[in-house]
């Protein structure tokens, strides 16, 4: 069991408790419910209801039950590995393919293809759910990824993903027309007070994000462009596009519910990375092609 502690703002006043806690925690809002309902949750050094309203300068304490580790089987799941060696590899994801077991997905993950590629030799530093997992990218983005197999080239890639030096390079292609061929999106992003699974732009509990856009090619109603990450946020580029008035085509969450062609999801690739190795020092840089789904939409496209 531990314990988060939370000092309520002045936003949160006269907010119920089961609403505010999601927007303050990783907790969904049904388990929010039911640590109040378990008594797992004290407003000022008192049990607390789900219903309960805040105030300012309230004092929340959320008794947490200790994460249960799940046991993470390797399958034979075949990859396309770009680049390999004994402290790291990066592997070219397939749209569909989820990145780490979840709620829903507990195999089938690329976790689960990579403990039977490495044969566990992966870092341990995420724990036996995200064995090796540095860096993420959505279930339905397709592209370049890196994994470490020591703790030693874990700690490396983390630090250079902090120092923003890693080189991210997305394509996409948008609705719209953009108004300028490059510029920056400066706009912080937290969760969504509204919907836990999606983000937004915000400046309530949120993180800076950068994101620096190109355009590659105009279609009518649409753009191909390019995307390099400054920053790493859960989403970011899809919410970026989506906050400019230029969402990712194919993206049901965060663009429109009914897609203007047949994209078979997202059309949002992982193209490029660069870094360091942290082991030898030696600079890689890395690109995939577009695959088929995303060719497919620019014929669509160009006729």
């Amino acid at each position: 069991m531990r314990e988060l502690a939370l000092a309520i703002g002045p936003e949160w006043e006269g907010a119920r408790l089961d609403k505010a806690l999601p927007a303050l925690t990783q907790l969904s809002r049904s388990a929010a419910q039911a640590l109040c309902e378990e008594g797992g949750v004290a407003v000022n050094g008192r049990p607390a209801g789900k219903k309960q309203l805040l105030r300012a300068g309230d004092q929340v304490t959320v008794s947490l039950p200790d994460p249960v580790e799940l046991e993470v089987l390797p399958e034979e799941i075949p990859l396309r590995i770009v680049y390999e060696d004994n402290s790291l590899l990066v592997v070219d994801k397939p749209k569909g393919m989820v990145v780490h077991p979840a709620p829903g997905n507990y195999s089938g993950t690329l976790v689960n293809a990579l403990l039977y590629h490495c044969r566990g030799s992966l870092s341990g530093i995420n724990g036996v759910i995200r064995p090796g997992i540095v860096h993420r990218i959505d279930k339905d983005t397709s592209g370049l990824l890196i994994v470490a197999k020591s703790d030693e080239a874990h700690r490396g890639l983390a630090e250079q993903i902090k120092a923003h030096s890693f080189t991210r390079e997305y394509e996409a292609i948008v609705h719209g027309h953009l108004r300028e061929d490059a510029f920056t999106i400066d706009a912080p992003i937290g969760r969504s007070p509204a919907d836990r699974k999606k983000m937004c732009v915000t400046q309530r509990n949120a993180k800076p994000a950068v994101t620096h856009v190109a355009v590659l090619e105009e279609f009518p109603g649409f753009s191909h462009i390019r995307c390099r990450l400054e920053t790493g946020r859960t989403h970011q580029i899809r919410v970026h596009l989506a906050y400019i008035g230029h969402p990712v085509l194919g993206d049901l969450v965060y663009g429109p519910k009914k897609p203007a062609i047949d994209t078979r999801g997202q059309c949002l690739h992982a193209r490029t990375i660069g870094f360091i190795h942290p082991v030898t020092g030696e600079e890689l840089f890395f690109t995939a092609p577009l695959p088929e789904y995303f060719t497919a939409a620019l014929t669509q496209l160009s006729r």
